[in-house]
């Protein structure tokens, strides 16, 4: 993923991007069909899942560049050894004028990995969870609003 999120930047495409990313054989799977959106990469926008579609399956052929501006997710699959388990790790990125900024709140450097007790690569994770700061006025004022017109009651 790292790889993925480092060709990230103007002027380059999907399919590079796609082409960092192993071969559906390399982590057991018969072929590109069967591995689809295992390692995969979309626009995001209105929808949550835009064009440009990146994956070895779509990318080769039918190639995007990268603009400034794009907002898209990379998604990777990290299967674990018993051959049943695995992992999904998305990061979301912004494209910028002379490169990319991920704006994903937990970074994926920081994931658990697993056991009793949790650690990230940082070190053992705090059992007490941070304070999140509150909405700004706004925020709280649009999510009102939309409560308001979708009849749902908001929790203070």
């Amino acid at each position: 993923m790292d790889a993925a999120i480092d060709l990230v930047r103007p002027g380059r495409t999907t399919a590079e991007i796609a082409a960092v990313w192993p071969k559906a054989q390399e982590f057991g799977f018969p072929n590109e069909e069967a591995a689809f959106a295992l390692q995969y990469g979309h626009g995001i926008g209105l929808a949550i899942w835009e064009k440009p579609v990146i994956s070895r399956l779509v990318s080769f052929e039918h190639s995007t560049e990268i603009k400034p501006g794009m907002v898209f997710a990379l998604e990777t699959f990290w299967p674990s050894t018993d051959g049943w388990s695995a992992a999904r790790i998305e990061e979301e990125i912004v494209v910028t004028e002379t490169g990319h900024e991920v704006i994903t709140r937990f970074p994926a450097e920081e994931l658990l990995v697993a056991g009793r007790h949790y650690f990230t690569v940082n070190g053992p994770l705090p059992a007490i969870r941070e304070n999140e700061s509150e909405p700004s006025r706004r925020v709280r004022e649009m999510i009102e609003t939309s409560s308001k017109q979708e009849r749902v009651g908001v929790g203070d």
